[in-house]
């Protein structure tokens, strides 16, 4: 597997811009997620790298060889690039190991000895031994996207694309395949790209996360570092629940409403304090008057934890995840404390 760097790329359509100035570089054997909404440029760069676009502008390079520029762009199939797609898009009227081997060249009976060889290795690998002669209409929806990847890895490529391969399965076998396919890039150490608009899928499965935002990276970076110290509001909202107060920078730390906070890093002036709802505590309250009291207005319970809305007795809203079982009712009045740092926003000039 090779290193894949994107440096300064532009990619639009019929004269129409969508990425703009992309820098992205994905280490050999890592697995880069690629998130962000829909219309963003997440599919686009992925047609891009595997060569159904050419650039307007700056390079793709795989392995220290440029294969895409404004002026040079290597065929798709001279770059080593397989995909994944949303679909297994598996061929119906051959066998599992078919499917699997039908990329591998050579009709010699050498190369059909490797192909085997290659072949039984990767059902072993998917955990699909077992399955070779069967079709794929006989196989679970995460079977047959085990064997998509399978056929992807057959040639040995220098990158694999997975284009939301995860988005037909229903959610308690998305979270179990996800799992697999994980384990199985990272055995065979395989350099990958996933395109996900799900944050959750990208925050649980990447090494790095991209997020694409009206066609540029807004932030890259491992998984803990965007979802913990977000460029800005915006992304802090799009990469999960976020907790917003107003507050007073001094330093290290802050005043608001929930009493002082230690800062992530030293800020001075009016602004936000960013938190997440797991930073959050709730305890019995025994003094009405202090800082950080809330009343509880609803809760969600997610069987292993609960989403809390509280009312700050200052007027803000609240949100606190915390963990089952649980100790507080709606109408129960708390008092509120922070966990760790938060992230300090400057109030706009």
């Amino acid at each position: 597997m090779s290193e894949l760097e994107i440096a300064g790329l532009d990619v639009g359509y019929r004269g129409k811009s969508v990425l703009r100035g992309v820098d992205l570089r994905i280490p050999s054997g890592s697995l880069t997620a690629v998130l962000g909404p829909s219309g963003c440029g997440k599919t686009t760069l992925l047609r891009a790298v595997a060569g159904f676009l050419r650039p307007t502008a700056g390079t793709i390079r795989i392995g220290g060889r440029e294969v895409a520029s404004a002026t040079t762009s290597l065929p798709p199939e001279r770059r080593r690039v397989t995909i994944v797609p949303q679909e297994a898009a598996l061929f119906p009227h051959l066998s599992v190991a078919a499917n699997i081997g039908y990329g591998l060249p050579g009709w010699s009976a050498r190369a059909r000895r490797a192909r085997a060889e290659r072949v039984a290795e990767l059902l072993e690998v998917v955990g699909l031994a077992d399955h070779g002669a069967r079709r794929p209409h006989q196989l679970s929806g995460g079977q047959q996207q085990r064997v998509a990847l399978a056929r992807a890895l057959a040639p040995r490529p220098a990158a694999v694309l997975l284009d939301e391969p995860f988005s037909a399965l229903d959610a308690g076998l998305r979270e179990q395949v996800r799992g697999h396919v994980r384990d199985i890039l990272t055995e065979l150490g395989a350099t990958a790209v996933l395109v996900t608009h799900d944050q959750d899928e990208a925050l649980s499965m990447a090494d790095q996360v991209a997020v694409l935002r009206d066609g540029r990276v807004a932030q890259a970076g491992a998984p803990e570092e965007i979802y913990g110290k977000p460029v800005d509001i915006a992304l802090a909202h799009f990469l999960g629940e976020a907790v917003l107060l107003p507050a007073t920078a001094a330093g290290e730390d802050a005043t608001s409403t929930l009493g002082r906070i230690v800062l992530a890093g030293p800020a001075h002036g009016a602004g936000s304090i960013l938190l997440r709802p797991e930073q959050l505590r709730l305890s019995p309250n025994d003094d009405t008057d202090a800082d950080g009291t809330a009343v509880v207005r609803r809760i969600s319970f997610h069987g292993h934890d609960a989403m809390i809305t509280l009312s700050a007795r200052s007027g803000e809203d609240l949100l606190a995840r915390v963990p089952a079982p649980l100790t507080v009712r709606p109408g129960d009045e708390v008092k509120v404390e922070v966990l760790g740092s938060g992230v300090f926003f400057p109030a706009p000039a």
